[in-house]
């Protein structure tokens, strides 16, 4: 069986999750998600646990299993404690600040950029720390708006400098020797 596929979901307390056919519901204190799981997959609710079986050992069900199994755990996870991804500004005037629900940025071009947040999609903003927390119940959601973010101003190899992830690592090249330096 498939390592992930076979590990039940337990559901947290307050938090309620409705199978019925294909469609899957889960609501909770952070939210509420509904999402369509593969026709082939099966899903139940034994003992406050979702449990997801597969009809055979093909390769292609092996594959769905665990992928629809690790889908509804982030649904379930999302719904009661909610996901959150951390980015942060790195460069001399990058700036950050939050007007009403839209993010007001800074990167070092002769206009401003604005960011507007998609439907279940908070930002946090943190200006002394050139900081910015994209919070939300949809883990795909919330990756998906942070990397849209990231792609405003990418970090440069050799100084540095651009919107990166908080514990990412940027490699930084060597500039190019002066004139010369081969002599």
């Amino acid at each position: 069986m498939s390592r992930v596929g076979k590990q039940p979901i337990p559901i947290p307390d307050k938090t309620k999750v409705e199978i019925s056919g294909s469609q899957v519901k889960v609501s909770g204190p952070k939210g509420t998600l509904e999402r369509e799981i593969h026709s082939e997959m099966s899903a139940a609710i034994e003992e406050n646990q979702v449990v997801v079986t597969r009809p055979s050992d093909v390769k292609r069900h092996k594959a769905l299993h665990g992928l629809t199994r690790a889908l509804l755990n982030n649904m379930v996870v999302g719904c009661s404690e909610g996901f959150k991804k951390e980015l942060s500004l790195v460069g001399v005037g990058y700036r950050v600040e939050l007007k009403g629900k839209t993010l007001l940025l800074q990167l070092g071009y002769s206009h401003p950029t604005y960011v507007v947040p998609p439907d279940g999609i908070d930002f946090e903003v943190f200006p002394k720390e050139n900081r910015i927390v994209v919070n939300g119940v949809d883990k795909e959601l919330v990756g998906e708006t942070a990397a849209k973010i990231r792609s405003l101003r990418k970090p440069e190899p050799y100084k540095g400098k651009g919107i990166r992830y908080v514990g990412e690592h940027i490699r930084i090249k060597a500039g190019k020797a002066g004139p010369g330096a081969g002599a």
